[in-house]
């Protein structure tokens, strides 16, 4: 089936994000998804809208991606919960206060202003639960979480009330070129063409790219995440640490995730995942050692996702290096949510001839073939 100008292979985020920016252009765009809407990491995250911590590659992108979370409504028609309480990366020794000191330094080199430390008396008014030992932190107050789901199906409506399509349920098996077109094959026999072609595939993207010549060494991951019996209001901010994996909000409800990183097992051929529960006692120790109001806490439900994740943790983005008319956004590294406004539209701006002002070359997916393509 013709009659679209772009293809979006992918309805997590980054795919309904794109399909977004492009329809409000008057670019008529068709998303394939394997499964359905959300279903993978852009459903099941933590949610983090943060900044704080990022790569430096990738503060450019957070930066512009956080000025849209905080008109997200203006964007979307839904606030996709999201609440700005800032983000903190705790510091439980002198020594780990000291890297963030160092950190900061670095980002206040480069322009950066949005990490700062704070010593122990201002960690405890922003934490009051945190654990005496606790000696400080660095923060990111302009920082907060929204909910996934709800902010990836924010986007595919807003997307479909543009004129955009979604066909879920139809895993692509084959793309190639057809005349000017790229073809798209699907499982379930769907045949569709257009000339641009988006790779917002996830954990199945490096299958994409492979077809396209242009392979990469994708790591298919499963964080785990927990959620707890509703506990009476203690915590605003998120909460990270500087020695240890962890991201830890309270809900509105009461309900408080722990998550971070600590990785289950994934099945991608399976569309499934297997919870680590050594892991997730890992996990539950940094909780119980940083926040003592914790220890009675029942945890109700634990759950992983299945991400790509890329060798220098930093994702593909930007157009293919072997083919026209093809551009890759995959390879999050479990820290993709935040970037997904932005994501969206720097593709829209590349596919639409306009360029993207930001810096995206560290990002390109070629720095995984670099002999081939001087050679």
């Amino acid at each position: 089936m013709s009659g679209y100008d772009v293809i979006v292979i992918g309805g997590g985020l980054h795919g309904c994000s794109t399909a977004l920016h492009l329809s409000q252009r008057g670019v008529r765009v068709l998303v394939v998804e394997k499964d359905h809407i959300g279903r993978h990491a852009s459903g099941v995250n933590a949610g983090g809208v943060r900044q704080l911590g990022r790569h430096v590659a990738e503060i450019p992108l957070s930066v512009a991606s956080m000025a849209l979370w905080h008109r997200i409504g203006e964007l979307v028609d839904d606030d996709c919960g999201f609440e700005c309480h800032g983000q903190i990366k705790v510091a439980e020794t002198e020594e780990e206060l000291a890297d963030g000191h160092a950190r900061v330094a670095e980002l206040r080199a480069l322009g950066f202003s949005h990490e700062e430390v704070v010593d122990q008396a201002e960690l405890r008014r922003l934490v009051p639960a945190i654990a005496p030992h606790c000696v400080g932190a660095v923060v990111s107050r302009g920082d907060g979480a929204a909910i996934p789901y709800r902010t990836t199906f924010a986007f595919k409506r807003k997307a479909e009330s543009l004129g955009a399509r979604f066909e879920e349920g139809s895993a692509v098996t084959r793309v190639a070129r057809a005349g000017l077109n790229w073809r798209v094959k699907t499982a379930a026999g769907g045949r569709f063409e257009a000339p641009v072609l988006v790779n917002c595939a996830g954990a199945w993207a490096n299958r994409i790219a492979a077809q396209l010549g242009e392979p990469v060494p994708l790591e298919v991951i499963a964080p785990m995440l927990m959620i707890t019996a509703r506990l009476p209001p203690f915590i605003k901010p998120v909460v990270g640490a500087t020695g240890r994996t962890l991201s830890f909000k309270q809900f509105p409800n009461g309900t408080v995730l722990i998550g971070g990183g600590m990785l289950g097992r994934a099945s991608p051929d399976e569309n499934r995942t297997e919870l680590d529960f050594t892991n997730l006692a890992i996990n539950a120790r940094t909780v119980w050692d940083l926040f003592p109001v914790m220890r009675s806490a029942t945890v109700v439900r634990a759950w992983a996702g299945i991400e790509a994740r890329m060798p220098d943790q930093i994702p593909v983005i930007g157009p293919s290096g072997t083919e026209l008319g093809v551009f890759h956004a995959f390879g999050f590294s479990a820290h993709g949510f935040q970037l997904g406004p932005i994501v969206g539209r720097i593709l829209a701006d590349m596919i639409t001839g306009n360029g993207t002002p930001l810096p995206i070359s560290p990002f390109r997916i070629q720095r995984f073939h670099q002999p081939a393509v001087a050679a």
